[in-house]
């Protein structure tokens, strides 16, 4: 019995002395071996073998966040000998923080780092993540305590830029590398966001009217420009009718004057020689005879024969004959019938040189 209770513990005694001795240890991540109190090497990924009682790792302080079956999260503080090497993130609760313009908003922020030294993460710094969650706490009301609230909504970029460069600088004799800053959250008072509701609200009614202007403006002038381009229209197709309403006339009276041309030439050739004027003149006394008797009051007297007329046209062409134009001796000499002598000549002339102008008669006294 008794050696089986001293086979027990030399058993046991091989089992811990074998996990001490031997350590497995996985991919990207490393482990601070110390012997005898003092730092002597990093074991890397693979299997590693520690002398007993002689070499040990070293412990650091880790936090990381759990949920629980509900959905909320938590944050857990710990200690474990193996060092991650992978890029991790530090995500704690929200803060308070006062802008230049004296607004108490709450911002939440997230850091993602990565370890890139062990030895400095374990002996540099004693708690390393309190340490970075505390250097960005503080960092973060520098920064915010510099800008006002409009400044701190809208630059959310700025603000992670310049925290980066301030805790990367700060925590590089850790042996961290600061991968980037995030702000996750900011959060004004109530009251702030009413207001900011009721300033966006006025802003884009503001901005709806300004672009409802610039649209009736914008209307308001093509309208415009509309009209002048119909008036301008309206003028042009004008002026190409009128003129080619005058071209048209303009060959309408030639292309008449040369169908009167060949009127009367045809008329000439049909009439004896000379007759021609005579009969032009008769038909144009004829055609202004109704124009002479449309006024009020007009009274004209006409030969009763047609001999009368043709008697008032050899008047005309006596008194053409008396002013001496040679012109008119011609076209007299040449109008005249044959057999008919000319005046003066001794025969007598069968129509009257003048028609005697018609004298009202006088007066009577009752």
């Amino acid at each position: 019995m008794t050696g089986l209770i001293l086979l027990g513990i030399l058993v046991l005694l091989v089992a811990l002395i074998g996990k001490s001795t031997f350590k497995v240890i996985g991919q990207a991540e490393v482990m601070v071996i110390e012997r005898l109190g003092r730092f002597n090497r990093i074991a890397r990924s693979g299997l590693n073998i520690l002398i007993p009682f002689f070499e040990r790792p070293r412990a650091i302080d880790v936090r990381y966040a759990e949920s629980d079956v509900g959905g909320a999260r938590r944050l857990i503080a710990g200690s474990t000998t193996r060092i991650d090497l992978r890029e991790q993130v530090l995500n704690f609760p929200s803060q308070s923080v006062i802008t230049k313009d004296n607004v108490t908003i709450d911002i939440d922020a997230v850091l993602y780092y990565r370890i890139a030294d062990p030895q400095k993460a374990t002996y540099a710094v004693q708690n390393l993540p309190f340490a970075l969650e505390t250097l960005t706490r503080t960092t973060l009301r520098n920064i915010v305590g510099e800008m006002e609230l409009d400044s701190t909504l809208a630059s959310r970029d700025q603000i992670n830029k310049r925290m980066r460069e301030i805790i990367e600088e700060a925590s590089i004799g850790w042996g961290v590398d600061v991968t980037r800053v995030e702000l996750q959250a900011i959060e004004p008072p109530r009251d702030i966001q009413q207001s900011m509701e009721l300033q966006m609200r006025a802003e884009r009614e503001r901005r709806a009217a300004v672009t409802q202007a610039e649209a009736s403006k914008r209307a308001a002038i093509l309208e415009s420009e509309g009209i002048q381009q119909s008036q301008v229209s309206r003028a042009q197709g004008e002026m190409e009718a009128a003129v080619l309403r005058a071209k048209g006339l303009a060959e309408a009276r030639l292309a008449m004057a040369d169908a009167e041309a060949q009127a009367i030439q045809k008329i000439a050739a049909s009439l004896p020689e000379g007759q021609v004027a005579m009969y032009l003149l008769g038909l144009k006394y004829i055609e202004a005879l109704p124009a002479l008797t449309q006024g009020k009051g007009t009274t004209i007297f006409l030969p009763a024969e047609a001999a009368g007329v043709m008697g008032a046209f050899g008047g005309l062409r006596e008194l053409l004959v008396r002013a001496g134009t040679p012109a008119a001796t011609r076209t007299d000499a040449a109008s005249r019938p044959p057999g008919t002598s000319t005046p003066g000549a001794g025969a007598p002339s069968p129509i009257p040189a003048v028609i005697p102008p018609w004298t009202p008669p006088p007066p009577t006294e009752h």
